[in-house]
């Protein structure tokens, strides 16, 4: 369309050139005195004409001319551009590659690159210097010389640096943390972690850092905030966040000291947290591990088993979709608790019990609660059948041990002899 136009402007020119020179018969006097010179108009009109071409020529000329320095200049600096960019991208292809060394010899190709022409700038010379200061870091990180690391993430965090690329400068920061991490450089790493902006600490890969450096420093409860916050955002997969979550629960609960400090750790959790088996199961057994010293004194023990039971009532409730272990497990962290057991858990024992009447667990459990309450004969019954069908040694030990007792107490000497020598077998 445009070379139609381009075709019908021409063709309204050439009419009227026709009809202005075609016939035009004036002519164009000039005096010199004493001459006189008379020329024709269209003469007059063409040298004009000519004129002013020739003369716009020769402008064009001298200014190309003039120009040729900055040009030349120009050209010499593109030159540089291109062979630092090339020098860049190679050292980043080659840092992906494994092949740190001659990252390393490209990185510091374009730093001298750079070097040899101070006065050439361009938009982004800041940040490709910046960015072959971090390659060179990195591959000096890769190959364990830290005091090149160290010397070149200086040079990248210039402040003449940071102004011009502050994106680049955050990704040299994250770049700080990660390594101090590898190094196990705690203080090192929260101080680099401290230095990031608040929108860019706030981002995944910063509070994936934030979760290793805390996890390096045994700050289970940062950690635990931290991957909290990672598996609301999705950073894992759901499978990698319950585990993650989860372990880091398990350190908590084991790193209390004393029943408040575990009670808070449990007040904590999320309930879809409360309702997981293995956390209610530890955090009952790091409560009767906190009471079985004996300068401990009873409040604490009858308060550790009130606990206990507030914890395991859910994975209680589930008792039979449990697999052996995590049964054997709640047993275990049910029977310190016997002695304060109330009539409404004792009901519930029996209930189960009659539920599930070959279980052996139940059995032995339900055996020890009779047998706290001085009900011998129930007792008897009871831990007599889960000594034929228990297998956990521990257990089947205190099986016989409370059967021992239990033929001593109605004088059945040898009996309790048989049971001691059997319990003795176990140890």
């Amino acid at each position: 369309m445009r070379s139609v136009f381009w075709l019908l402007g021409l063709a309204t020119l050439a009419v009227a050139l026709a009809l202005l020179v075609g016939h035009n018969a004036a002519t164009l006097t000039l005096f010199w005195p004493p001459y006189r010179f008379d020329v024709s108009f269209n003469f007059v009109l063409f040298a004009l004409v000519a004129g002013f071409v020739l003369l716009h020529l020769a402008l064009r000329a001298f200014g190309a001319l003039r120009d040729l320095p900055a040009k030349a200049q120009r050209w010499r600096s593109q030159q540089i551009e291109r062979a630092v960019v090339g020098a860049v991208m190679d050292a980043l292809s080659l840092q992906l590659s494994g092949r740190f060394v001659r990252a390393q010899a490209s990185a510091q190709q374009a730093l001298d690159q750079l070097k040899s022409s101070p006065s050439t700038s361009w938009p982004r010379r800041d940040q490709l210097q910046l960015l072959a200061h971090l390659l060179l870091a990195e591959s000096a990180q890769s190959l364990q010389n830290r005091e090149r690391r160290d010397t070149n993430l200086q040079a990248a965090l210039h402040p003449r640096l940071t102004r011009s690329a502050p994106e680049a400068v955050e990704g040299a920061l994250l770049r700080a943390v990660r390594w101090a991490v590898e190094d196990r450089d705690y203080d090192a790493a929260r101080s680099r972690l401290a230095e990031l902006p608040q929108g860019a600490a706030r981002r995944t890969q910063a509070l994936r850092l934030k979760l290793r450096v805390a996890r390096l420093g045994g700050a289970t409860a940062e950690a635990l905030e931290t991957a909290r916050l990672l598996a609301k955002h999705r950073a894992f997969s759901p499978e990698a966040s319950r585990s993650i979550v989860r372990g880091l629960v398990l350190d908590a609960l084991h790193e209390a000291h004393d029943l408040p400090q575990l009670q808070e750790v449990w007040n904590g959790l999320d309930a879809s947290e409360h309702a997981v088996p293995e956390l209610a199961l530890a955090a009952a057994q790091r409560a009767n591990q906190l009471v079985t010293d004996p300068l401990v004194g009873e409040s604490d023990r009858v308060q550790a088993a009130d606990l206990a039971r507030t914890w395991l009532d859910p994975v209680w409730q589930g008792f039979e979709a449990l697999d052996a272990g995590q049964q054997r497990q709640l047993v275990l962290a049910l029977e310190p608790g016997l002695p304060q057991l109330d009539a409404t858990w004792l009901a519930r024992l029996e209930q189960a019990q009659r539920q599930l009447p070959n279980n052996a667990y139940l059995q032995y459990l339900a055996g020890q609660a009779c047998m706290q309450r001085q009900l011998w004969g129930k007792a008897a019954q009871l831990l007599g059948q889960a000594s034929h069908s228990l297998l956990e040694p521990t257990l089947l030990r205190r099986t016989w041990c409370a059967l021992a007792l239990l033929a001593e107490e109605r004088g059945d000497e040898a009996t309790a002899q048989g049971a001691w020598k059997k319990a003795a077998l176990l140890n």
